[in-house]
């Protein structure tokens, strides 16, 4: 399996050294140079394997010959042996056609464990193989940070620095990063956005000198390996209402597109899903450009569901090199106007190829707390600002056509308050969290400014 830059100008790698990478030299994100095909009776023999043999089976055809199976069998056993329950990501049925995909049983009660304790992993994996270092740097709007940081803590060859946009995230994300006392863990609080974050993460590996001298890599999704991870659960819930013999859709809270764009990459590869649904909160810049064709940035606007208040979507220049038909010149003209001017714009040729492949949906944060109030009140079920965002998508979108698959994304533990208020309920920590409010917190205050970022990396 050999991965490609998005931007055309790096060199091709294959799994091993482009999860070591994480961001291109020429700046882009690479990704398969061909996608692989899974065939109808394949997709069939998938059925009834759980969820460790079922991530094995998808990986394999990401990772090529840089892992026996053997070994990556022995990793995904490693990688998901914290979960807190037995079915890893169970499935539960809100409405007549509605389902509910549980992906915060992990360490750190979100999605993002699926993906980063597999990442954890292969960085030890593959780092023992070489007998090197590498130091990775990353940025969080809330549960990365956390994932991330249990995916590597304690491991001789990693150090992670980890920015987070301060008094942006919940007190619980914080304190779920924060409190990590290990020694190969650093966090830094930036006075800034989640955006501001991400793009002096990017810079620091577009400096090729610092690059190099820190044997930089990266846990955000901006890493392929990542969003691999992440393609097993869709086939995995896909699977349990009856594919490949009948047809999902999947309703996805939606911020730095990395998840949802997971669900596109399960369809290229011969998933049966009609529709895949984006749920946006008042940071809705996804929502607009697939409704007009241009992605414009408006500044970032704090609300109940603080992991999606972002702007730039890093993710989103995958989909985009794959809807100009991988023509990487058409890629490079978006991303120099999207830095320059704050927004490009795409024909509306292209805008109906876009809309073929996604639907899109804005929800305000009364709209949040209404929807919360809701499902508790004629379910009992209790769902977290974020994922929630996700059942009102597949209402708004109301397809009958097929089942539709809620990505549930967070914990509603890890938003308190955001649920207290909507319902009158506390929802306590579960028990491995329990002592997590009263630990000693340890993190370092940085401005806004790559340089002051730089220095304290080393």
């Amino acid at each position: 399996m050999e991965y490609i830059s998005t931007r055309g100008e790096a060199p091709v790698l294959d799994f091993k050294q482009a999860t070591l990478a994480g961001l291109a030299e020429d700046g882009g994100l690479y990704l398969p140079k061909v996608w692989p095909s899974l065939s109808t009776d394949n997709i069939r023999k998938l059925r009834g394997m759980d969820y460790p043999t079922l991530a094995v089976e998808i990986m394999q055809h990401f990772t090529g010959d840089c892992i026996q199976s053997s070994t990556l069998a022995t990793l995904a056993g490693r990688a998901y042996r914290g979960f807190h329950h037995d079915a890893v990501a169970p499935i539960k049925q809100l409405d007549n056609n509605l389902f509910f995909m549980e992906l915060f049983h992990g360490p750190t009660l979100a999605f993002k464990d699926f993906a980063l304790q597999f990442l954890g992993q292969l960085f030890d994996h593959f780092l023992r193989q070489n007998n090197a270092r590498c130091t990775i740097v990353g940025a969080t709007s809330g549960d990365t940070g956390s994932a991330a940081i249990e995916g590597v803590r304690g491991l001789d060859a990693v150090e992670l620095f980890m920015l987070h946009p301060a008094g942006r995230v919940s007190e619980v994300q914080r304190r779920q990063m924060t409190t990590i006392t290990d020694k190969n863990i650093h966090n830094l609080a930036v006075a800034g956005t989640f955006d501001d974050c991400q793009s002096m993460v990017k810079a620091m590996f577009n400096d090729p000198v610092f690059r190099k001298k820190h044997s930089l890599s990266a846990v955000n999704s901006i890493n392929w390996a990542r969003i691999a991870a992440q393609v097993v659960y869709y086939f995995w819930a896909a699977l349990s209402l009856g594919a490949p013999d009948r047809a999902v859709n999947f309703s996805v809270p939606t911020g730095n597109f990395g998840n949802i764009l997971a669900g596109y990459i399960a369809k290229k590869m011969g998933l049966p899903i009609n529709r895949l649904i984006i749920g946006s909160n008042r940071n809705d810049i996804l929502t607009r450009f697939f409704q007009t064709g241009c992605m414009e940035q408006t500044g970032v606007h704090p609300t109940l569901s603080p992991s999606m208040d972002i702007q730039i979507s890093s993710n989103f220049e995958r989909y985009l090199f794959e809807l100009f038909s991988r023509n990487h010149e058409e890629l490079n003209r978006c991303m120099i106007e999207l830095n320059r001017d704050g927004k490009f714009s795409i024909d509306t040729t292209t805008l109906n190829k876009a809309q073929q492949d996604f639907s899109a949906h804005r929800f305000c944060d009364e709209k949040i707390s209404d929807e919360i109030r809701r499902i508790y009140q004629s379910s009992g079920e209790i769902i977290d600002p974020h994922s929630v965002i996700g059942v009102a998508a597949a209402n708004a979108e109301n397809d009958n056509t097929a089942p539709t698959i809620v990505v549930g994304t967070a914990h509603p533990a890890k938003f308190p308050d955001a649920v207290k208020n909507a319902i009158g309920v506390n929802i306590p920590l579960p028990a491995h969290l329990g002592d997590l409010l009263t630990k000693k917190e340890k993190m370092t205050t940085v401005e806004n400014d790559v340089e002051k970022v730089k220095a304290i990396v080393g």
